[in-house]
């Protein structure tokens, strides 16, 4: 099918890897011109020459979405350079801070650190980043945003209150602001994952099996696939495609919804 996304200006955060990686090259391969954003420049940049290979315009920049000075300083980057910006995908996220030892915990014991580490980039990043963009899209009466959303904020996850309640936050930011922005012809959706095979996942199950015999490893991976009707983990490419549905014409009459695309682990009415 073909998107209809030819010479459109796309930043997607967070994405010097996984899910993000994936989606700047699918928009790409859909002609649109893409801004690789991630606190690893050369990570960015290493996308960023993969995606020019398919033929279109790639621009790497650094960036703590975490950050309004950041965030601003990169659309104003991308303003120089291209113009415009047509459509944001709000990827970037986090959950826990393993680098300071933290790890999902029962919520009696999280800290005020654990809620600021997840809010920050999960809900205060989709905040920055929005709102850096959408005067220009309101001005030209056109945008798309998408935010990568969880089933952790639609269904909830025990030990991970504080990721949970970021991801939630953002399902209904984008209801409220789809009712506010849609008469400047602004869409704003969310993709809503499952366990979604990447490097964080193969780290999370790495540390989880760490202590483990091979009969429990083996026990732990069939548990995590019977909570999906589909019997498989996702792959970065089915969140790339919805992402790059939700971001094209072909989704036009379609704004404030959440897509769950998660095998079928949360199915919410």
């Amino acid at each position: 099918m073909d998107l209809y996304l030819k010479d459109k200006v796309a930043i997607v955060t967070g994405s010097g890897e996984g899910i993000g990686r994936t989606t700047v090259l699918t928009l790409a391969e859909e002609g649109a011109h893409v801004v690789v954003n991630d606190c690893d420049l050369d990570k960015a940049e290493n996308v960023a020459e993969e995606a020019k290979k398919l033929g279109i315009k790639a621009l790497a920049v650094r960036a703590n979405v975490a950050d309004k000075k950041d965030v601003d300083e990169m659309v104003k980057k991308v303003m120089d350079e291209f113009g415009k910006v047509d459509i944001l995908i709000n990827n970037a996220g986090r959950s826990v801070n393993r680098e300071a030892g933290r790890t999902p915990r029962p919520f009696v014991e999280t800290e005020k650190e654990d809620w600021d580490y997840a809010f920050d980039v999960c809900l205060y990043g989709v905040f920055n980043c929005t709102k850096a963009v959408l005067p220009d899209m309101i001005k030209r009466k056109y945008g798309k945003i998408v935010n990568m959303v969880s089933d952790a904020g639609r269904v909830g996850e025990p030990f991970m209150v504080s990721y949970s309640t970021a991801k939630g936050g953002i399902v209904v930011f984008q209801k409220a602001l789809a009712k506010e922005v849609g008469r400047y012809n602004i869409n704003v959706n969310g993709v809503s994952a499952g366990y979604t095979k990447t490097e964080k996942l193969d780290q999370f199950v790495k540390e989880k099996q760490e202590k483990m015999s091979e009969p429990k490893k083996k026990e732990m991976l069939e548990t995590m696939l019977k909570q999906y009707p589909l019997q498989r983990l996702g792959e970065t490419i089915d969140l790339a495609r919805a992402c790059a549905f939700l971001s094209s014409d072909v989704a036009r009459h379609i704004t404030g919804q959440t897509l769950s695309v998660s095998g079928g682990y949360s199915m919410v009415s």
